[in-house]
């Protein structure tokens, strides 16, 4: 077992376990309260039959009593009435301001839950347990909580410090490739933006990151997790430099509420970060070669780096009621080079059209 920690305003706030099983689960949660309280573990309906049972059991002797939430799976019930339903189960459990809400999933979950968590009674703790790569090496860290609003993406939200992410790597081997291979765009964004050594060594180890060689994945998720902790505990309500982890977010955000989530976060990430490396080659900043090495490396980690069957006009359209929208000024990041990210307002409508003209396509990708 790894243990890093992630400070909140200089001063420690909350680990991130590094380990390959709950075993050492039970033991985590007690080092928060030596009280015993009431826990709800909110899963969604995969994770389910996956571990909710094996955790409950691993924490049990922890608590007073466990219980488990369980909602559909999907981005599409990331919402106030997802949240609602929590609400009154925790209400009609008597739950107060001891107990403990625990995330157990992705992305979704995670999100939910922390929002759930932060407005609950004003403020109960939660904990993170991520079962994805997505959510392990991105949203599990830096306490952003949030639900999407109308198909909007995490417009309603709130800065929420779990007080524990437990990380059991293991889970990962029951994801679907598309499901482990969306999650890597995380982790390519994480190292366009901050690592480039990084960014080679993810190329250098292709092989073994697609085998999931347990290692190679503990390394890597280590990598992306420090990335990520350099940059919250440095902007922790993203006032300037968080920002530059929406790398590829605006257009992928647009791109998701486009296709009407039937793509995953991670795919659609991955073709925002194309569309914006390519507008860092017109600005530029990038050379002609650096950007197709950047498009060309999503396609062996098995991501998109076309599309058809959008609207390029909704596409942009969508990007102006993004949430890091400052007036009638997009909050692009974009790449000054490989390992360095910046944040431009000076991006045009013509420049997102250009770029979305060399990712849409008529036919399929």
């Amino acid at each position: 077992m790894e243990r890093m920690n992630i400070l909140y305003q200089s001063k420690p706030c909350y680990d991130i376990v590094f380990t390959d099983s709950f075993a050492d689960l039970a033991n985590e949660l007690s080092l928060l309260s030596e009280n015993k309280r009431k826990a709800c573990i909110v899963t969604d309906s995969n994770v389910y039959s996956l571990y909710a049972n094996q955790v409950k059991e691993a924490i049990e002797g922890a608590f007073e009593r466990v219980i488990i939430y369980q909602f559909p799976a999907g981005e599409e019930n990331k919402t106030l009435d997802t949240v609602k339903g929590i609400y009154k189960t925790l209400i009609e459990e008597k739950f107060d301001r001891k107990d403990l809400l625990i995330a157990l999933g992705g992305g979704v979950v995670g999100d939910l839950t922390g929002y759930t968590a932060a407005t609950y009674l004003r403020g109960i703790d939660f904990v993170q347990i991520p079962t994805t790569l997505l959510s392990q090496c991105d949203s599990s860290i830096g306490g952003k909580t949030g639900v999407d609003f109308d198909g909007y993406k995490n417009m309603v939200g709130a800065f929420y410090m779990p007080k524990l992410v437990y990380m059991n790597l293991d889970t990962l081997n029951s994801l679907s490739s598309r499901q482990y291979f969306s999650g890597f765009a995380e982790v390519m964004k994480a190292a366009l933006i901050k690592r480039g050594a990084f960014y080679t060594w993810l190329i250098d180890h292709m092989y073994e990151i697609c085998e999931k060689d347990p290692e190679t994945v503990l390394y890597m998720v280590k990598e992306a997790c420090t990335i990520k902790k350099l940059v919250v505990e440095k902007d922790p309500t993203e006032k300037g430099e968080r920002a530059l982890l929406n790398f590829g977010h605006t257009i992928g955000h647009a791109i998701e509420k486009a296709k009407n989530f039937e793509l995953l976060h991670g795919e659609c990430v991955a073709l925002g970060c194309v569309a914006a490396a390519f507008i860092s080659w017109k600005h530029n900043w990038l050379t002609m070669d650096e950007y197709y090495e950047v498009r060309d490396m999503f396609v062996p980690f098995y991501l998109p780096i076309s599309i058809d069957g959008v609207d390029k006009e909704e596409i942009l359209r969508n990007t102006k009621n993004d949430k890091k929208v400052q007036g009638n000024k997009i909050k692009f990041v974009l790449l000054k080079k490989v390992g360095k990210a910046v944040i431009d307002d000076t991006v045009t409508d013509d420049d997102i059209m250009n770029a979305l003209d060399e990712i849409i396509f008529d036919e399929p990708f």
